[in-house]
């Protein structure tokens, strides 16, 4: 586990060089970049059906941020934990795509996005609203933050003292972020060709 934006800085290096890593570990946010995440969040969440699993969808909004936002984000494969328990039972449905990779670790449970310290996950919320989160998950969102949410940014630090833990184990490569993102279109294009019930 990296277990601070040092160590996460390292798995950055690692598979997109050094000057990604320092634009990485640089990066401030600003209320600009905070509407772009919106935006492009509301853009995926629209088209992509609620039966996608988490996974996908973040590597479908990962590729819609960067397709016009030079902004230094990363996406990140590790555990998510709530208040101590896991927040995910089922695994990763990507996890085949990144076996064997290197730095690869099987004890995870989710996929986020970082732009250094800020936490930027669009699946948490889908999740934690559906039957795809634990009921840990599904209890701890519904107190803290109601109903009708879309996406959660937060700082990783802050984000742990309100009892969320992100633990970073691996961080994707751009080919990998691109064939997971392809799994969420084939989903939405195979949505999209069921018959209309009349």
């Amino acid at each position: 586990m990296m277990k601070d934006l040092s160590e996460l800085g390292k798995g950055v290096a690692a598979q997109h060089g050094w000057p990604a890593a320092k634009a990485f570990k640089t990066w401030k946010t600003d209320e600009a970049a905070g509407a772009i995440l919106t935006r492009k969040a509301l853009d995926i969440l629209r088209v992509m059906p609620k039966s996608l699993d988490r996974s996908a969808l973040t590597g479908a909004y990962a590729v819609h941020l960067l397709r016009d936002w030079d902004a230094p984000l990363q996406v990140v494969a590790g555990r998510l934990r709530v208040e101590g328990g896991d927040a995910f039972v089922e695994p990763l449905s990507c996890v085949d795509k990144l076996k064997g990779a290197e730095g690869w670790s099987g004890d995870c449970n989710h996929l986020w996005i970082m732009i250094g310290s800020q936490i930027v996950d669009i699946a948490l919320f889908r999740a934690a609203y559906s039957a795809e989160g634990s009921a840990q998950l599904a209890h701890f969102v519904n107190l803290q933050f109601g109903s009708g949410k879309a996406l959660y940014v937060d700082d990783w630090r802050l984000a742990r003292r309100r009892g969320l833990s992100y633990e970073p184990v691996y961080v994707l490569g751009a080919d990998e972020v691109t064939a997971i993102m392809a799994d969420a279109y084939h989903a939405g294009e195979a949505l999209a060709r069921r018959p209309c019930r009349r």
